[in-house]
């Protein structure tokens, strides 16, 4: 089962990419109680759920020849098993190279490093069955039904559009990393500077005389390091601003407070 072509994979994992983009969005929107355009990516794809749906396909083929009810218990754990697997992977990858965990499950019970836990497993293998026994079966059917010179058309397409996406997207995360990284080191430059400045401010009239110009050049760098922070919080960068506002459970652990900085200014902006 499930013998296609390469660009009828390339089709099913985009259509599986709007899919995961319309659950996720939708799931995050009544909860926010606003329309969240959730994911890495500005237009409507999750590649996360594009992967997991392939994954779901590839790791069920083996069953599919059995009967029910066992085959529906095997598709059920294969699917918990490899897409938690995908997931916990993706997590670390993405929170290694942007310092940013763009979803974290350490408020749940039965996590794993924040990145994975049972009740999203549980809901994995469901989401399984949801797919190979009843969403896959429209989705083929609409694939199948085009064309082979149209469907390698409608990928390349989708493919040159996504790919943009991607290519931007992934710029915008590497950038709001440095910025996040340049706020934390000033916000430890400047605590440090308080301290000293709070050792000299106490000293006595003769003692303070001493250490004035110190004094005055620590005052100046101070203010040239906030002004440096507000600049840097301004978040001009519209898919850096979209990467914050569409994942609200984003966390960092190198970086919290920065990061915590930018949501709040972020929010009283809307």
């Amino acid at each position: 089962m499930f013998q296609y072509s390469i660009e009828q994979w390339v089709l099913f994992f985009y259509l599986y990419c709007l899919f995961g983009w319309c659950f996720e969005s939708a799931y995050v929107s009544l909860r926010s109680g606003h329309f969240v355009n959730r994911g890495f990516m500005r237009g409507p794809f999750l590649p996360i759920y594009g992967s997991g749906a392939i994954m779901m396909l590839v790791v069920s083929a083996p069953f599919e020849s059995m009967k029910a009810p066992g085959r529906y218990v095997l598709i059920y754990f294969a699917g918990c098993i490899g897409a938690t697997a995908l997931e916990y992977v993706t997590g670390v990858v993405m929170e290694a190279l942007f310092k940013v965990r763009y979803w974290d499950y350490s408020g749940k019970r039965f996590n794993f490093q924040g990145h994975i836990c049972l009740s999203s497993t549980l809901a994995w293998g469901a989401l399984t069955l949801l797919v190979t026994e009843y969403l896959h079966k429209p989705f083929e059917r609409l694939v199948l039904g085009v064309p082979d010179a149209v469907l390698t058309i409608i990928a390349m397409v989708l493919t040159a559009l996504v790919s943009a996406d991607f290519v931007l997207s992934f710029k915008a995360a590497m950038d709001l990393r440095d910025v996040l990284m340049q706020m934390e080191r000033i916000r430890e430059e400047v605590a440090h500077m308080q301290k000293r400045l709070d050792v000299l401010i106490a000293l006595t009239g003769e003692e303070l005389e001493k250490y004035r110009d110190e004094v005055s050049e620590l005052r100046e760098k101070y203010m040239r390091h906030m002004a440096d922070k507000a600049h840097l919080t301004e978040m001009r960068d519209a898919i850096q601003r979209h990467m914050i506002r569409s994942n609200p459970s984003m966390r960092s652990i190198h970086f919290g407070e920065a990061l915590r900085e930018l949501q709040e200014k972020l929010n009283r902006a809307k």
